[in-house]
This record gives C-alpha cells, structure tokens and sequence, in this order.
C-alpha cells in the first residue's frame, strides 16, 4: 500500500485531538483558524515526532501548548519538559 505509510505515528491520535479539543483549545482556535493572526497559517493538533502539538505555525516555527491543572502532577511535569526539550 504504496503512498499510505503515516509520517508520524501520533497522526490517530492528533485526529482524536482535534475532535476532542478542550474548551480552551476551542477558544484559542477560533482566533487561529484561516489566518486571522497576522496572515500566519496555524495547525491544531500538529504531530511533531512522539508528540502532538496543540498548535503549530510552521512558517515561524512556532508551537503554542495549553496545558490544563492535570498537567501539575509530576508525571506530567516529567513528560511536559521532555516534550519541550524535544521542540526546542
């Protein structure tokens, strides 16, 4: 199935995203979509590698997390600076 591979393996997962979005995520988007921030294109739920971005510009290489309470606890402080050491 020539032409079908995924380019990365989150690409489910960043779908699920999409028509999951929080509330926030749902407000920050509507601000983002079609180009409304200075004619700059954004992509919601983005995989990047491992990890599924919130929001990605690809043409200024600029990533916009929206991290909630749940992601105070320490695990998820751990997996929150990996993925941000990862971007970087």
């Amino acid at each position: 199935m020539r032409g079908m591979e995924k380019r990365y393996p989150n690409q489910d997962l960043a779908r699920l995203l999409r028509k999951n979005q929080t509330d926030a995520e749902e407000c920050l988007w509507r601000y983002l979509r079609n180009k409304q921030l200075a004619g700059y294109k954004f992509r919601r739920q983005y995989a990047i590698g491992n990890y599924v971005a919130d929001f990605a510009c690809l043409n200024c290489w600029l990533i916009v997390e929206i991290d909630g309470g749940q992601h105070s606890m320490e695990s998820e402080i751990v997996h929150d600076n990996a993925r941000t050491a990862y971007y970087e």
